[in-house]
């Protein structure tokens, strides 16, 4: 058989110590505190690779040691760990109406964040409008620069061209927002643009603390529109256009409810937090012009707090549409679990039987199987804002690109 000359990839020694660098990095973050001889036995680099590599880590500020006291006779291990305060990112997740923009450390921790409202302007004008808060963020930390800045963007996007290729909510189509930001951030790091769902399942799968251990797994991010990140070996799934995951405008019923992409009876239509409010206000009878507009957080109140039968009665059918839509996530990918970012997640108790209830019935084609059905574990911050800001620590963490 003959093989072609791209059947192969060529390296050479600065790419495998890249290679090696973000392996041993990785390591210390997942493993800390981990000594240089348990990551030469993890990694199956020998000693001298393992200490010249954690000595340049040193050098760079990103991992620290410190001596372990031990009881018994003989040196005391020395272990590694990673070093926070040193290296901070940027965040912005892109949305209407609110776009959230942070700096975060290394760990995912967010030390300072605004919300700036998405206004009806041109993308251009908003964008340059985020980067000037977000140097106002930097400024106020005494930060000298940022060691990248990472962009979710609710909508398709191409991450390879850093370019939004249709955002309906925003109103944006073929913007090249990497080459903008470029210009206007010449000296803060590697910019990564991506699907904000895409890069809420990089947060759960890099700062989840689920005892699960999951590999394969689907992010559901509902919120005014929804959409899913799909993790597979542990790698977000992109597809060959970059709209894998657009669940959120699968049918659910032919000729149904407008969404905002312009089609009819999308999922998003029906079990997004838009969706939720538009039908309790119908039922409520509130005037769509009001000044004061209900949000989703006032429903879930009326239901938790006051036991509102009405608000309870239209989350329990938010969690019957969840359902649906999970259900031709499940049999199209099959994961080990869903898991549901969004504050629909503070109604838990109220949507979850509804899920699973319509999951039984749709699902499993009467198979004695059960999937994961679990809240997101990141509470302290919201999954797509830190997803932005994950896709940018994740570019020091590795520090290559193979291409053929």
């Amino acid at each position: 058989m003959k093989l072609h000359q791209d059947s192969f990839i060529s390296g050479n020694a600065k790419l495998v110590r890249n290679i090696n660098r973000a392996v041993i990095l990785n390591l210390i973050r997942e493993k800390q505190p981990i000594s240089r001889i348990e990551i030469a036995r993890l990694s199956g680099l020998n000693k001298s690779t393992v200490s010249s590599i954690v000595a340049g880590l040193l050098e760079e500020g990103l991992i620290f040691e410190e001596v372990e006291p031990n009881q018994n006779v003989g040196r005391n291990p020395i272990n590694l760990y990673l070093k926070l305060g040193t290296h901070r990112v940027g965040a912005i997740n892109i949305d209407s109406p609110a776009t959230r923009l942070a700096i975060a450390d290394l760990d995912g921790s967010v030390k300072v964040a605004v919300t700036l409202e998405q206004k009806s302007e041109s993308p251009e004008k908003f964008i340059r409008a985020c980067v000037a808060k977000l140097f106002k963020l930097r400024d106020q930390l005494h930060i000298d620069h940022l060691e990248g800045i990472g962009v979710s963007v609710a909508g398709i996007v191409d991450p390879v061209q850093a370019k939004v290729v249709f955002a309906p909510r925003l109103g944006w189509e073929d913007f090249e927002i990497g080459k903008l930001l470029a210009q206007l951030c010449p000296d803060e790091g590697r910019i990564v643009i991506d699907n904000d769902a895409r890069a809420s399942a990089l947060a759960e799968l890099w700062y989840g603390n689920h005892d699960l251990k999951l590999s394969n797994f689907v992010f559901l991010a509902v919120g005014p529109g929804i959409g899913t990140g799909i993790v597979v070996d542990k790698e977000v799934i992109h597809g060959s256009s970059y709209a894998a995951g657009e669940f959120g405008h699968t049918t659910l019923f032919e000729g149904g409810e407008l969404c905002s992409c312009g089609n009819y009876g999308c999922w998003e239509a029906y079990a997004s937090d838009r969706a939720t409010v538009k039908r309790y206000m119908m039922q409520k009878q509130i005037d769509p012009s009001a000044s004061r507009q209900v949000m989703l957080q006032d429903i879930i109140d009326c239901a938790v707090q006051r036991h509102e039968t009405l608000a309870r009665d239209i989350l329990r059918q938010t969690g019957h549409y969840l359902g649906m839509g999970m259900a031709d996530i499940i049999k199209a990918v099959d994961p080990e679990a869903i898991i549901i970012g969004g504050r629909i997640t503070d109604a838990w108790d109220i949507v979850y039987p509804e899920i699973m209830q319509t999951l039984s019935i749709r699902a499993f084609f009467g198979k004695n199987r059960k999937i994961r059905i679990l809240p997101t574990s990141l509470v302290t911050v919201r999954p797509r804002l830190l997803g932005a800001a994950t896709l940018a620590v994740k570019e020091i963490f590795s520090d290559f690109k193979i291409t053929r």
